[in-house]
């Protein structure tokens, strides 16, 4: 069983940051592809950033490519997302996802085995 918990997010400024944690048990943290997906009120839940297994190769939605900055620890089976110049539409319900990994990386085509409970993340203008 592979549990994921997010951490970090809250209120914050535009312009402000915010770093996410999501925290993973288990033993098998450095062989799942990893992802950061958003979910604002009334519409579909979105990838913001994915990373595979290995740290080698990323990918970032438009939205939030040059302003956010996944990350992994795979020693402290953790994955991070560093949030900088935040804009309101960046408010969301942010969640972090984790899948075995594949032999060719497809971060969007992913279906994911297991996904956090969540953090809100809102930014005021």
């Amino acid at each position: 069983q592979v549990q994921l918990v997010e951490s970090g997010g809250g209120l914050v400024q535009a312009g402000g940051s915010l770093r996410l944690s999501c925290a993973a048990s288990g033993r098998s943290f450095s062989t799942f592809d990893m992802g950061w997906f958003r979910q604002a009120p009334g519409k579909e839940r979105d990838i913001v950033a994915a990373m595979r297994y290995n740290g080698i190769t990323s990918y970032y939605a438009d939205s939030v490519k040059g302003r956010f900055t996944i990350s992994r620890d795979n020693a402290k089976n953790t994955l991070y997302l560093q949030m900088n110049s935040l804009k309101p539409e960046d408010t969301a319900v942010y969640y972090c996802a984790a899948t075995y990994t594949r032999g060719t990386y497809n971060p969007v085509s992913n279906v994911y085995d297991y996904w956090g409970q969540g953090t809100q993340v809102t930014v005021s203008s």
